[in-house]
């Protein structure tokens, strides 16, 4: 785990040292244990070391046997060892017993088809000194981010935007068009960033780069094909076995790991598969807070540590650590995203890095097996519409005048009669509904946004790659390559590298995501009950009361602090006459949305949030 910077001067020039210096150095937390460089003419790296595999010699840049390839690379090939003997044995010798030097020779094994064969979280870039050609990747699912900059003739890239506004000339100016998909989503899609003219390689995607400029291809061409034939017992038996081998493999290090341990079946499963192959106890983190006694999680996730013998640590945190850290939050994330729980995985990072230096967390488990509510809605949706227009029409108006603690009830069902499932399917994820995007935006923004869901056009390739599928599975298929890698994993990547820790999601394993994806949507989302056949196969390792009771999630008291202790706060980054938010939004709008939230008529805890993190974000990143 690591972070990488890398620049190409399409002119030929001899590029700035300085400049990859600093951009290097800007990312020191993600690497502290070294630094590394690459220099030839036009090209030059810059790599930033967190050691966890071959912590003597896995220094980077690595060169190939006679120097004419040389990689940087940021995350793990969990396969690395399979790899090595089959390239070994194809007569490539190593040097070191690192997994970067296995991304080196197979790139000169398999060329760019060796993106294929890698089972990992990656980013890397290989350059040829030969012909002066780059080659870039970023893994299937996209948990190692990977950001670029072309400048005229020059390319800039780096695993954080804190790295590419080293350059004087990088743009640091928001790009309306992003803003607006930013209020819909809560996350600006894959490839573009809030920063107009930076942008993101998308999940599943390489770059070549040369003299002649830079062409982006998808390489991870998976769809889903449904099984025609099975039985439900092989499907669980093959789903346990693929599950326990990619905890398996993700348990390779070289340095001590732990686990985030929640009170879910999705982190406790990882723990009695890891308590099997560990030698030792299982350190295991959890993290609560201070005035969140209904959801927090210490408790349960205390049993489940004992359940399973493993040392278990835990953090609890108030309104004055969320104040004292408001601070960086922004500094650290780089992106602004609409979930509140953002920032309280930095607070879980921080208590696990004191002890280990990589952990195991269970997200990426919803999206694919239907975890949330919002699938069951879109399910609901084919029923509601065989419905009289009478009926739901009745139904539409009782529902929109229930209190506001009932927001996402409200959304889902304003969504359940929209005939385009594009468009369905942007209601159900903005929680700013058109309404309330006329009134907030200031004129010339109101226009870009139209009738306030053409932002749908961001994820329109995705749903166009399963638009002959059921609505369900459309979105299950978008969530797990647009706001799980653009809004989750960046900040799972970006909070826990902050502290210099090194997550892995061993649900992400590109092959349970495919197995998971050719199911039959019914053994996901069975009736009213999500993650069907996931929970069925975690019947081998966890006792049936945790798998079946009622979930918590990751919920924090952060609505209930924003109306108490850290009102001030929020009233002065939304409501003071020097406020960025005002040059794009109306506060006098802001100000009523602060009070009908404080007084109950409304719940407006996620529009408050991504309010307060677009100030920070721009307070912190845009010239005035």
């Amino acid at each position: 785990m690591c972070g990488i910077a890398g620049i190409y001067d399409r002119t030929g020039q001899p590029i700035d040292r300085e400049l990859l210096q600093r951009m290097t150095s800007s990312m020191h937390h993600r690497g502290p244990d070294g630094q590394g460089f690459f220099i030839d003419g036009a090209i030059g790296f810059g790599h930033r070391r967190l050691s966890i595999i071959d912590v003597q010699g896995g220094a980077q840049p690595i060169s190939n046997e006679d120097g004419t390839l040389q990689v940087v690379f940021n995350g793990e090939i969990y396969n690395y060892v399979e790899l090595r003997n089959e390239l070994a044995a194809l007569g490539h010798l190593f040097k070191t017993a690192a997994d970067t030097e296995v991304i080196l020779h197979a790139y000169e094994q398999w060329g760019a088809g060796c993106v294929n064969r890698f089972n990992g979280m990656f980013a890397f870039a290989i350059v040829n000194i030969h012909d002066n050609t780059m080659f870039l990747a970023r893994d299937h699912l996209g948990i190692k981010p990977l950001y670029y900059v072309i400048i005229g003739k020059l390319l800039l890239f780096a695993s954080e935007i804190k790295a590419l506004i080293q350059y004087v000339a990088c743009p640091r100016e928001v790009d309306p068009d992003s803003l607006a998909e930013l209020f819909t989503f809560r996350y600006v899609p894959s490839p573009k960033t809030l920063f107009k003219g930076i942008l993101k390689l998308p999940p599943g995607h390489v770059m070549y780069v040369s003299a002649t400029g830079a062409r982006v291809e998808r390489f991870w061409k998976w769809t889903p094909r449904l099984r025609t034939r099975w039985t439900e017992e092989e499907l669980i038996e093959e789903y346990q076995s693929v599950l326990e081998d990619a905890v398996r493999l993700q348990l390779r290090s070289d340095v001590p790991l732990g686990l985030f341990l929640s009170s879910g079946i999705d982190s406790g499963v990882l723990l009695a598969i890891m308590s099997q192959y560990s030698s030792g106890k299982v350190q295991a983190f959890t993290m609560g807070f201070e005035g969140g006694e209904r959801t927090n999680e210490v408790a349960d996730a205390r049993l489940l540590a004992d359940m399973f013998g493993a040392d278990h640590y835990f953090e609890m945190v108030g309104p004055k650590d969320y104040l004292d850290y408001f601070e960086r939050y922004l500094r650290d994330l780089e992106e602004p995203v609409g979930h509140e729980a953002a920032s309280a995985f930095y607070f879980l990072a921080k208590g696990t890095s004191r002890h280990v230096k990589v952990a195991l967390t269970g997200q990426g488990a919803d999206e694919p097996w239907a975890g949330y509510d919002r699938y069951l809605g879109v399910k609901l949706s084919n029923i509601y519409n065989r419905l009289p227009m009478m009926v739901t029409g009745l139904l539409a108006g009782l529902v929109t005048q229930m209190p506001g603690r009932f927001e996402r009830l409200k959304r889902g069902v304003v969504s359940l009669s929209e005939p385009d499932v594009l468009t369905r399917f942007t209601k159900v994820y903005s929680f700013f509904s058109a309404e309330m995007k006329e009134k907030l935006f200031i004129a010339h923004l109101r226009e870009r946004s139209g009738d306030g869901y053409q932002t749908k056009e961001a994820i329109r390739r995705l749903q166009s790659d399963v638009q002959c599928l059921d609505p369900v599975t459309q979105m299950l298929y978008i969530d797990t390559r647009s706001s799980l890698p653009d809004d989750l994993l960046m900040v799972g990547d970006k909070t826990s590298m902050a502290n210099s820790l090194e997550v892995r999601v061993p649900f992400l394993d590109y092959r349970l995501v495919e197995f998971i994806e050719s199911l039959p949507l019914d053994l996901k989302l069975n009736g009213l009950t999500g993650k069907y056949l996931h929970k069925k196969a975690l019947e081998k390792w966890l006792p049936k009361d945790v798998i079946y009771r009622k979930k918590k999630g990751f919920d924090n008291p952060l609505a209930e602090w924003f109306r108490t202790g850290m009102r001030s706060f929020v009233e002065e980054a939304l409501l003071s006459k020097d406020a960025a938010v005002g040059r794009y939004f109306n506060q006098q709008y802001i100000g009523q949305m602060l009070e009908r939230d404080r007084n109950g008529s409304e719940q407006f805890r996620r529009h408050i949030h991504l309010l307060v993190s677009f100030e920070l974000w721009h307070q912190e990143f845009i010239r005035i």
